[in-house]
C-alpha cells in the first residue's frame, strides 16, 4: 500500500474544500478503492451526543445508527482512540452491520479544536487484514484533511 500516494491524491482532490460531506465523500472514494483489502470503508458521523450516523461510504449497506456505547465504531467514539481488531468475533459487542466482516480498522475524525466529529470505519472479509502502519498512515490523512477544512 502506497500511502504517501494516496495522502497525496487525497490532498490533490479535497485542497481548499471546507464541506466535510464532501471531503468524507471523497477520501471515503479514495481509501476504498486504494487496497482490495477494504471491503466496506465510510464514516460514522457524531450527530448528537452518544450518537453516530451512517455518512459517505462505498460499499455494501452499513448500519443506520450506532451508539457510542456498542460496537467497534461505538469504542473508538468513546475513547478516541484507534481500533484494531483482528478478528470481529473476538470483540465484545461487535455489531455484524455485514456478515462478511472478519476484521475492521476504525479511526477517530477529529476537527481543528479536536472535538470528535465522526469515526472512520474500515471492513475487510479477511481476517487480521490490518497494521498499526495502516492505522498511523490513515490517521494522518485525515488528521491532516479535516484539521485544515475547519480551520
Amino acid at each position: 500500500m502506497d500511502y504517501d500516494a494516496l495522502a497525496a491524491r487525497v490532498a490533490a482532490l479535497t485542497g481548499g474544500e471546507d464541506d466535510m460531506i464532501a471531503l468524507m465523500a471523497t477520501i471515503a472514494c479514495e481509501v476504498h478503492h486504494s487496497d482490495a483489502r477494504f471491503d466496506w470503508t465510510g464514516f460514522y458521523r457524531v450527530t448528537a451526543p452518544g450518537v453516530l450516523k451512517i455518512g459517505p461510504y462505498q460499499g455494501g449497506h452499513g448500519c443506520l445508527v450506532i451508539p457510542f456505547s456498542r460496537g467497534v465504531c461505538g469504542a473508538c467514539a468513546r475513547t478516541g482512540k484507534v481500533q484494531l481488531v483482528p478478528d470481529v468475533e473476538a470483540f465484545e459487542g461487535h455489531i455484524a452491520c455485514a456478515s462478511s466482516t472478519c476484521s475492521e480498522l476504525v479511526l477517530p475524525v477529529f476537527d481543528a479544536n479536536r472535538d470528535l466529529i465522526a469515526v472512520f470505519d474500515i471492513d475487510s472479509d479477511q481476517p487480521d487484514a490490518f497494521t498499526m502502519r495502516d492505522a498511523e498512515a490513515l490517521q494522518t490523512i485525515l488528521n491532516a484533511s479535516f484539521a485544515r477544512a475547519s480551520a
